[in-house]
Formats: C-alpha cells, structure tokens, sequence
C-alpha cells in the first residue's frame, strides 16, 4: 500500500503525507487500544486498568513496527490490551464486545473529524485564504484523519486471528470449531500477513474503505 500513498507524487508531498499520519496513527492506535481496555473492564475485568491501559497515552500502547505501518500503510497494530475471559459474566459475548469497541472507535474518530471538517469547510473564504498553506495541512490532516481511521477499523474487523474480527467470530462459532481455529492462531496470522504484503487483500480492503468513507462523506459532509 506505501505505492498507494507515494504514487506520483513529489518527496516533499510524500515526506509531508507521512509526517501528517503520524499524529493521525498516534491518536487512532492509542484510542482503540483503550476502548479495549475501557470495555473489557466495564465487563468485569480489571487486568487492562490495572496495566494503566485504559488510556490514550501512546507510549502505553504502541508497538514499534506495527505503528510504523500504520504511518506508511493505513493498516497495522498496536501492543494489544490483555483481557482474561475468567472475570466475564458472558465469555462469549463480553469478548466480542470487547473486541468490537476498538474498531468501533475508530469509526467514531472518523466521524469526530468528518464533523470537523465540515465546520472547517464553513469557514468564510475570506479566512481561509489568509491561512494561505495552513489551510490546505488542515485539509490533508481532517481527510487523511477520517481515511486512516476508517481503514485500521476495516483491517481489525478481519475475521483472522489474532485480529478483532476474530473476536466477534467467536460468538457465532461453537466453541469446538472456534478453538480449533485459535490453535493454529500464529501460522494463520503469518499466512494472512504473508498474503498482505504481497497485495492479496488490497482490492477488498480498499473496496470497504472507500465505501464506509463515501458513507461518512455523504452523510455528514455533502
């Protein structure tokens, strides 16, 4: 995906695109690690909040290579919040909830930035125009806001272990069949990330993309 983000343009656009995403991933990766951690402790356990996880400090979650890809590729992970099933009332679906929270808040941040794109968009021209350049960052920033968010929701609702979307998946399989796929957990995840680089998944991925952000920019926007 880093040839969809260079493509032709300059090394000064790319270099400027990529220092915009980094605040962007900061943001994207520490809120949905503490939505984890928020929802699992409502639930019933305690082990992110006594980790100090339920926050949207970075340096509590960030993992080096996975927010390097994030920066680069729009898709990637953070150090992922730890949550023991024991002190759930509901295994099943307490850990389907907690997996969903994090993409969920993603797609809440992509909506918080559509919105504040659209009172940037408000502003008189006249305004506008004396911010010369800044206006244009702020643009890329709010745009590229809601496009990264959207697509790291996409990418953690996979139904592939070790992803969120494998969470969920656990509530509609009988546990026989679920933990049948969870033994093989690492050697499916290095296939599935074997098949990413090599580009396997980027038709669907950024079919779903464009299509939750057209959702988004006709909603709120247009």
């Amino acid at each position: 995906m880093l040839r969809n983000l260079i493509g032709g343009a300059s090394f000064k656009d790319t270099l400027i695109a990529i220092l915009i995403n980094i605040p962007i991933a900061l943001i994207a990766l520490s809120v949905h690690e503490a939505a984890h951690g928020y929802v699992s402790n409502k639930l019933g356990d305690p082990t992110a909040k006594s980790l100090g996880r339920i926050t949207i400090n970075p340096i509590k979650h960030l993992d080096p290579i996975g927010f390097i890809c994030v920066v680069l590729f729009g898709i990637g992970w953070a150090n992922a919040v730890p949550i023991n099933t024991r002190y759930f009332k509901k295994p099943r679906r307490d850990m389907a909830l907690s997996a969903a929270a994090g993409p969920i808040s993603n797609l809440l941040l992509a909506v918080m930035f559509a919105l504040l794109l659209k009172a940037f968009l408000l502003v008189p021209y006249q305004i506008l125009s004396n911010i010369g350049v800044f206006t244009q960052i702020i643009l890329t920033f709010l745009m590229q806001a809601i496009s990264l968010n959207v697509s790291f929701a996409v990418f953690n609702l996979i139904p592939v272990p070790p992803f969120d979307g494998s969470r969920i998946l656990y509530v509609f399989l009988p546990p026989k069949y679920y933990f049948g796929i969870m033994k093989y957990e690492r050697y499916i995840c290095l296939g599935f990330m074997l098949l990413l680089f090599l580009g396997v998944f980027d038709p669907i991925l950024n079919f779903l993309s464009t299509r939750v952000q057209m959702i988004i920019y006709n909603t709120l926007i247009f």
